[in-house]
């Protein structure tokens, strides 16, 4: 049985995309309908992604802290028990559930979420699927926050292969420590999982296609990222998959190198090669533009059709869940200012963080990106060899490097090479965001001893 309902703005989704938007319109008097297939609220951050897989690593880290305790006065070694690591990660996830139901059950009678699959019916119309039928949903506006989904190569055996799913969402099918694994694809998701694995005991090769790792990353970073991993990964480049088989002992992967075939034993096989964006059924034959599988959207987060917008990963221009938010937010600002953009995304002033071991971090333009759009740039750094604070950690290695705009000495982009890059980019990008001048870069009274000082003293090396 098919119903109708209106609405004044309809979400595909429920995740980083859509729900800061929606929160924001119903407070501004808007009733809003969030639609997503899960039926809560999180998206696949929360689902399989960034918390989860920031909880498993943190007693990877803590794991990696004991093996170097010896160094701090203290002797012994900390065993991980994966199976209790996992149930610590189950519990951050249902935490936070419960915490985003709470949310919505506060946000009042304007905002709701309706459990099912929505797909277009007409630019105005989109129809979802749920378990009790269809449900048509009119709305003066519709935001299409529905993410991306998993990516599983061409290869023959890929059903014998786990994904990020498999390790990261709730009560996962992964609950014991592989002896040993085979990840294929070398983007942040393989990388991190990787050195996770490592960190706790697994013996880890990683294979990649091509001859780099992190294509959005700038090479050096990236080349950095590679010298500096722990010995005990195997890493081949230029290695194309061709099955995946089961043998009595486990699985065995077979991959051309050099147009030889070569072969590797395994109890365990990772496929970690992308996550496209999921584009809502009938979205094209409602004038929606796309490119490449990704949907078109200005600055203002507007689509071919100005009174739909798509922030997120579906737009394939930032596919980060604080970028999300931040887009969801500018859909929020030009919705309510009747389609007429007010608000605008800087992409730019995006911080990415790869939480390997050990951690790099960007924002901005650095020089590859510089290269492609022909600004010239002036670079600075500060070892972080020589930081109080890293030496201190035991992680004194890498760099905090800074890019000025050659013509008005203004920071366009950094990067953060080791120590603690996800916490030192988030004032590198705050700095990015307004362009700040040199100046104000090396005046700044950084707190000692913390590896922030590495910021201040990059600039005054130019000084």
């Amino acid at each position: 049985m098919m119903r109708e309902v209106r609405a004044d703005v309809v979400t595909i989704g429920a995740g980083g995309g859509a729900y800061p938007a929606a929160f924001r319109l119903a407070k501004g008097g808007r009733r809003v309908i969030m639609v997503d297939p899960k039926g809560v609220m999180s998206g696949n951050c929360l689902a399989e992604g960034c918390v989860p897989s920031k909880t498993m690593r943190q007693a990877a880290y803590l794991a990696r802290q004991a093996r170097q305790a010896d160094g701090h006065g203290f002797s012994g070694d900390l065993m991980p028990d994966y199976e209790r690591i996992v149930a610590y990660k189950d519990s951050v996830q249902e935490r936070r559930y419960r915490q985003h139901a709470r949310e919505l059950r506060e946000a009042g009678a304007r905002l709701s979420l309706l459990k099912g699959t929505a797909s277009f019916v007409d630019p105005h119309v989109v129809a979802v699927e749920t378990d009790d039928g269809e449900v048509r949903i009119r709305a003066a506006n519709i935001i299409i926050a529905s993410g991306a989904s998993v990516s599983l190569p061409p290869i023959q055996g890929v059903e014998l292969c786990v994904t990020s799913h498999d390790f990261y969402a709730l009560n996962p099918s992964v609950r014991r420590l592989p002896e040993s694994v085979v990840v294929i694809g070398v983007g942040y998701i393989g990388l991190e999982t990787a050195t996770l694995l490592n960190e706790l005991g697994s013996r880890v090769h990683l294979l990649a296609r091509g001859e780099r790792v992190l294509r959005q990353a700038d090479e050096r970073l990236a080349q950095w990222l590679v010298e500096s991993l722990d010995e005990r990964i195997e890493l081949t480049f230029g290695a194309a998959v061709q099955r995946v088989e089961r043998t009595p002992s486990g699985l065995a992967v077979t991959y051309l190198k050099d147009g030889r075939e070569e072969r590797l034993e395994t109890d365990l096989v990772l496929a970690a090669t992308g996550r496209p964006p999921v584009i809502p059924p009938g979205s094209e034959a409602v004038g929606i533009a796309l490119d490449h599988g990704r949907i078109v959207v200005s600055t203002a987060l507007q689509t071919s059709l100005p009174h739909i917008y798509a922030p997120g990963d579906v737009n394939g221009r930032s596919m980060l869940f604080h970028s999300a938010v931040r887009q969801s937010l500018v859909a929020a600002n030009n919705i309510m200012a009747g389609d007429k953009p007010v608000d605008f995304m800087d992409f730019d002033a995006v911080p990415t963080t790869v939480f390997t071991f050990p951690q790099i971090a960007y924002v901005g333009v650095t020089p590859s990106v510089a290269a492609a759009r022909g600004v010239r740039l002036v670079e600075t750094a500060f070892s972080l060899a020589d930081d109080a604070r890293a030496q201190i950690e035991d992680e004194a290695q890498g760099e905090v490097r800074e890019f000025f705009d050659e013509r008005s000495m203004r920071l366009v982009g950094a990067w953060v090479e080791g120590g603690a890059a996800d916490y030192l980019i988030g004032e590198l990008a705050a700095s990015v965001a307004r362009r700040a001048p040199l100046r104000e870069l090396a005046e700044l009274a950084d707190q000692h001893p913390t590896s922030a000082e590495a910021i201040g003293k990059a600039a005054r090396a130019l000084l």
